[in-house]
């Protein structure tokens, strides 16, 4: 089953399938050489969007949940990756501490640990579960809805180790983005792996550095295929810091918003395409801080917008954030006349599996309202999620739609490694 593209203006992704089912070789060698030069993140969900007239990724995820969401049937993959990625980083691994987000029982993330913990252990290693949470300092068992159960366990650091009490990891995961700080306990853990790195998380990463090293991978991936870039690649401002206490840098905001739309309708004349441009404002740092989208930039005097933002800014400070104006891309997929937008699950470098996350009709690019309202529903894509089929009519091959998001998955994650090595705080700096 494919889900439908609600546009008449589906041949420039049916095109752009059929080139990068055509250029397959090329592609899979490029990125073979690709992570000869770069390292990718241990593991990442990427948040694409199908226009028809345009394909993009519009958010990486460097801790993902959901892996609750992939089917049976992808499983083994996810378990050949995660092997492929402990021993690549530390092959006589035994044990592997996953630490959740802190004071998180929603059931379905719960379910998500469930999943990771069984896909590390039938990778070959022990698992355990480290809170956080300073008020837990026993284990302490949590049910799920279907009568499984985890345990969280308190954590134990002693002097460049954190483990457990009679549990001593060589290997340290995080599903939690540290959106709130990086807690001490975590810091200057010399002697063991800890992944994703602490400058991954939100207290440091920012949307504009991600976009600006995609902007680089597209362009690189464009001239392989002899492609224009702008299909792949949702453009982006940076904004700096807006106080939405008195109002500073909302100018600067306005003027890249009213910048950056001037630049959609050019592109929008050069295809033909009547859809309206719109950009959706957002936090810099933080997930799912989407706060506005907007299709005119007159539209950030609205009063009920400095509200807004000023809810999102209390996250992260005093009426205080950093902002970014980012290209909106429409979702005109449908399953049973419902949003569906495809997210793509890798680890390591492999695409391990993906989904549809369907919601509501809400209006395009209404971004805030997309993690209140969706519901994440294991919907996958049809038969092989990763061969795709050669030979068969772009658009109507579910394999081939999948490998189609694969790809840009991948660079996506690639862009991240790029992030990340530019980012890094303990990065070699030669002269």
């Amino acid at each position: 089953m494919v889900p439908h593209l609600i546009t008449a203006l589906a041949s420039p992704i049916n095109e752009l399938e059929q080139r990068i089912l055509e250029s397959m070789p090329a592609i899979e060698r490029w990125f073979r050489l690709e992570w000869m030069e770069h390292t990718p993140p241990f593991y990442t969900a990427v948040d694409v969007r199908n226009a028809g007239f345009k394909l993009a990724p519009v958010a990486t995820n460097l801790f993902p949940g959901g892996f609750n969401n992939l089917t049976p049937q992808m499983l083994p993959l996810a378990v050949q990756a995660a092997m492929a990625a402990i021993e690549k980083i530390c092959p006589e691994a035994k044990n592997l501490l996953l630490i959740p987000e802190q004071g998180n029982r929603n059931s379905f993330y719960l379910q998500n640990l469930l999943q990771l913990m069984r896909v590390f252990t039938q990778a070959g290693l022990n698992v355990r579960l480290g809170t956080l949470d300073a008020d837990i300092t026993a284990p302490t068992p949590l049910l799920l809805p279907e009568g499984e159960q985890l345990v969280l366990h308190p954590l134990k650091r002693t002097r460049g180790r954190l483990g457990l009490k009679d549990f001593d990891p060589c290997t340290i995961l995080l599903n939690t983005d540290l959106a709130a700080g990086v807690p001490k306990v975590l810091e200057k853990l010399h002697e063991q792996y800890l992944l994703p790195p602490l400058h991954a998380g939100w207290a440091t990463r920012r949307k504009s550095n991600h976009f600006k090293s995609y902007e680089e991978v597209a362009k690189k991936f464009a001239k392989l295929l002899g492609m224009d870039p702008w299909l792949i690649n949702p453009m982006y401002a940076a904004c700096g810091e807006v106080d939405f206490t008195d109002g500073t840098g909302l100018d600067n905001v306005r003027a890249q918003a009213e910048a950056l739309l001037t630049k959609i309708r050019r592109k929008h004349k050069e295809y033909g395409i009547s859809d309206k441009p719109f950009v959706v404002i957002k936090a810099d740092n933080g997930s799912g801080l989407g706060i506005k989208a907007i299709s005119d930039a007159k539209e950030l005097d609205d009063p009920a917008l400095r509200e807004r933002c000023q809810r999102h800014a209390a996250l992260h400070g005093p009426g205080v954030a950093e902002l970014i104006v980012q290209e909106g891309v429409p979702t005109n997929e449908r399953v049973n006349e419902a949003l569906a937008e495809p997210v793509v699950y890798m680890i390591d470098r492999y695409v391990v599996g993906g989904f549809y996350r369907v919601r509501a009709e809400l209006g395009q690019g209404d971004e805030e309202a997309t993690s209140a309202t969706a519901s994440y529903v294991p919907l996958a894509f049809a038969e092989s999620h990763h061969l795709p089929k050669l030979g068969e009519k772009p658009g109507a091959s579910a394999p081939n739609r999948f490998y189609m998001y694969g790809v840009i998955g991948r660079l996506a994650m690639l862009a991240a490694s790029y992030e990340l090595e530019a980012t890094d705080p303990d990065a070699e700096v030669y002269d």
